[in-house]
């Protein structure tokens, strides 16, 4: 029981029924390769075939059952069915779905498979088998063996009801054919009748029409006459005010060819004042050229100046230089007799070859004054 518990746990609940045993449809889906024993902790395949008198959904499953179930709700474990393609290749190829061994039961009892659609309905079961790895002693065989042998004879009965059955449908086929011709006749004559019926009301909806329309022609001719005689009146008025017109139009043309020689007149003129002012932007122009030449020669002439006060300022640098190199050079003048004087009396006082040991400071002192500069050659 805990077995069963966890493993509708863990899977989605599928769609089921309380509708009993004896109403299913066990010839639709056929199971193949059924074994009579799986080994219990291995993944168990299951193999089936579809009838192409079944269509099926995407809500349908494939369950374990224990023998004996009388609902689909007591499954043990289930697989959703594969999609199932619309093609008729399909129904050729054989369809699988593959249960876990963690799902499956764990005691030797007898099982089956069983495919139910969306509405919780079978539609295919298997023949039972067990879950074991060796077989039971002789006497529970021969009891399970007798009800293997009941489940294959009510399979029996199936087949043949399911013979029965595809008569039947053939039969009921051929009556669909029959009533789809003759629905397809009605409707086709209810059509016909749909179109008369609409094509009455169109008729009674235009004659409506005309009859409004008749009205509004009626009062559109009263209109009319009236309109008629208010035109016959604002044509006279036209008339009255084109005479009027043509008269003021004229006046217009004589006032319109005295202006054009107006303008005639203002356009010589104005080409008159255009050369007069080509004439003035010439002499603009050069009075400008030589405004600049004369801006130039002014700032040459600053520059000039500046210069010249420049040189000046130089000049009057280097002769008050050159006064007071002049004052020195006859300072010198007047004391160059006293320095000669005291120069001979050392002279005839000092010992022989004196003047190789000290030199002759008279002629380094000549040449020290013949050096200064402003000093007489």
């Amino acid at each position: 029981m805990e077995d069963i518990f966890h493993a509708r746990k863990n899977l989605e609940e599928p769609p089921t029924s309380a509708i009993m045993l004896e109403s299913c449809h066990f010839s639709q889906v056929i199971f193949a390769n059924i074994k009579k024993f799986y080994v219990p902790g291995t993944d168990v395949t299951c193999y089936y075939n579809i009838s192409q008198y079944f269509i099926p959904s995407k809500k349908d499953w494939v369950g374990i059952f224990k023998v004996g179930w009388k609902t689909t709700r007591e499954y043990y474990t289930f697989m959703w069915a594969p999609e199932f393609s619309d093609s008729e290749n399909s129904y050729d190829e054989q369809q699988q779905v593959l249960f876990k061994a963690y799902y499956l039961p764990k005691d030797d009892e007898y099982y089956q498979f069983c495919y139910v659609d969306q509405d919780g309905q079978i539609h295919g079961a298997s023949i039972p088998f067990q879950f074991r790895t060796e077989p039971k002693d002789d006497m529970l065989v021969v009891t399970k063996e007798g009800e293997v042998e009941k489940i294959q004879q009510q399979n029996e009965t199936l087949l043949q009801e399911n013979q029965n059955l595809k008569k039947n449908l053939a039969s009921l086929q051929e009556q669909n054919v029959h009533l789809q011709d003759e629905l397809v006749a009605a409707k086709a004559l209810q059509d016909k009748v749909n179109t008369l019926e609409d094509k009455c009301e169109k008729l009674e909806s235009q004659n409506k029409d005309l009859e409004k329309e008749k009205c509004a022609i009626k009062e559109d001719l009263m209109q009319i006459k009236e309109e008629k005689e208010s035109v016959l009146s604002e044509k006279e008025q036209m008339e009255n005010l084109l005479k009027t017109t043509l008269h003021q139009k004229e006046e217009f043309q004589l006032q319109v060819h005295m202006q054009q020689k107006e303008m005639d007149n203002l356009q010589d003129c104005i080409k008159d004042k255009v050369m007069d002012l080509e004439e003035l932007k010439g002499e603009n122009y050069q009075l400008n050229a030589a405004l600049f030449r004369q801006k130039m020669l002014n700032n040459l002439q600053e520059e000039q100046t500046l210069a010249l006060q420049i040189l000046k300022k130089q000049k009057d640098d280097l002769e008050q230089e050159n006064q007071k190199l002049w004052q020195e050079n006859e300072l010198l003048r007047a004391r160059l007799p006293a320095i000669r004087s005291s120069s001979a009396g050392l002279l005839s006082r000092s010992p022989p070859n004196s003047e190789l040991l000290f030199g002759n400071s008279y002629s380094g002192l000549s040449e020290k004054v013949s050096h200064m500069p402003g000093s007489l050659p």
